[in-house]
């Protein structure tokens, strides 16, 4: 995503749950008549237009047949996350279906990387994400911000159809770039300047992974309004529904905040992904807080008591001076490399993670069996 004409946005482990090459047919059996997922589809009130054929029956059958516990975790999520997503693109008159975009992006993971280097709940890489303004640096990654992701997004996605004017080849050059669905449409005989077919007109001259990306968005459509219909239900979302956020006009560290009122440091992560150090470096201007509806007033009251333990989390970064140079380095290192004294819970606090992040990012089974010399990755890229 450098540019508008070469942009890998899609997250390679997001979809590893499901197989997004070209599936065979006589490896699934439909449990429904065509005619039952054709009118289902037709039923939906949406702007983008999502056509029943083979190839889209397939990826439907991965999400309701295939996959359903991994469905319903992502429901589980979406029940945070579509609230903001459709708050934004309202805003910005975009189709509100266009939510799905991150279920096959980040499988609605905030902290997601590819291999690629893209990052975040939409999946921008960094050069891109600052085009669109976001602050990517050593401190803060906004593309794992829900709210100014999505606003990025929006503007990416709009500019997309300004060149196409069609949702489904915007969403093909949203995953390999508005260069590749142009040499498509050149392969198909067609002029990408005056182009006025469709998506499946050029479907078979685009890259392989992009023949999967659409009709895989399109089974997504049919999962999340049908998912009752085949019996896949949800418990209740892991994350409140309810939140609201207050500036910051100094530094803070989320530790300060979980030390003093009643919330949890690692739903203080979940909330503020954007804080790489779980560090919020408000030296020249206000970052916001997110925080559970009902901890607001809590905040407020205790707020004296909360940014007194500056000294005792921030340590050096009470210098000011000190936070704004870390600002303006570069992202932090992959890897740390156990040192004599190490602890697992040290590196998290280090790193502004938690040990149940660098076990499950790292493959540890026990929190005590580090050894001098050990790289320990500290961040899911």
């Amino acid at each position: 995503m450098d540019t508008l004409a070469d942009m890998p946005v899609f997250f390679d482990e997001a979809l590893a749950w499901v197989d997004t090459t070209e599936c065979q047919s006589d490896t699934i059996i439909a449990e429904l008549p065509d005619s039952v997922y054709k009118q289902r589809l037709q039923a939906l009130p949406f702007v983008i237009e999502v056509p029943y054929n083979e190839v889209v029956r397939r990826y439907i059958l991965r999400y309701v047949k295939h996959s359903p516990r991994q469905l319903a975790s992502l429901q589980r999520k979406a029940e945070y996350y579509f609230p903001i997503f459709e708050d934004i693109l309202g805003k910005h008159e975009l189709p509100y279906e266009l939510c799905y975009l991150p279920v096959i992006e980040s499988a609605l993971n905030p902290h997601a990387h590819s291999h690629m280097g893209a990052a975040g709940l939409w999946q921008f890489m960094p050069a891109t994400g600052k085009k669109y303004g976001l602050e990517v640096n050593s401190l803060i990654d906004e593309r794992m911000d829900p709210i100014r992701s999505t606003e990025a997004a929006c503007r990416f996605l709009k500019a997309l159809y300004g060149i196409f004017g069609d949702w489904n080849l915007v969403i093909a050059a949203y995953n390999c770039g508005p260069g590749n669905v142009n040499k498509a449409i050149i392969r198909a005989g067609g002029n990408p300047k005056s182009y006025d077919g469709s998506f499946w007109d050029v479907y078979a001259c685009l890259p392989r992974e992009t023949r999967s990306y659409v009709p895989l968005f399109m089974g997504a459509t049919y999962a999340f309004a049908y998912h009752k219909a085949h019996g896949i239900e949800f418990p209740t979302p892991p994350m409140p529904l309810a939140v609201d956020t207050v500036m910051i006009t100094r530094p803070l560290h989320l530790e300060q905040v979980s030390s003093t009122i009643d919330v949890s440091l690692e739903l203080l992560q979940m909330l503020n992904p954007e804080y790489r150090l779980s560090i919020i470096p408000a030296t020249t201007k206000a970052y916001p807080l997110t925080l559970p509806t009902e901890r607001i007033t809590e905040f407020i009251i205790n707020q004296d008591s909360i940014f007194a333990k500056d000294s005792l989390y921030l340590g050096e970064y009470v210098i000011h001076a000190n936070l704004d140079k870390k600002r303006h380095e570069a992202p932090p290192a992959t890897y740390h490399v156990v040192k004599k004294g190490d602890t697992l819970g040290g590196i998290a606090k280090k790193y502004g993670r938690t040990v149940k992040q660098l076990m499950a990012w790292n493959g540890l089974k026990n929190a005590n069996t580090l050894r001098i010399g050990q790289r320990i990755r500290v961040s899911p890229q």
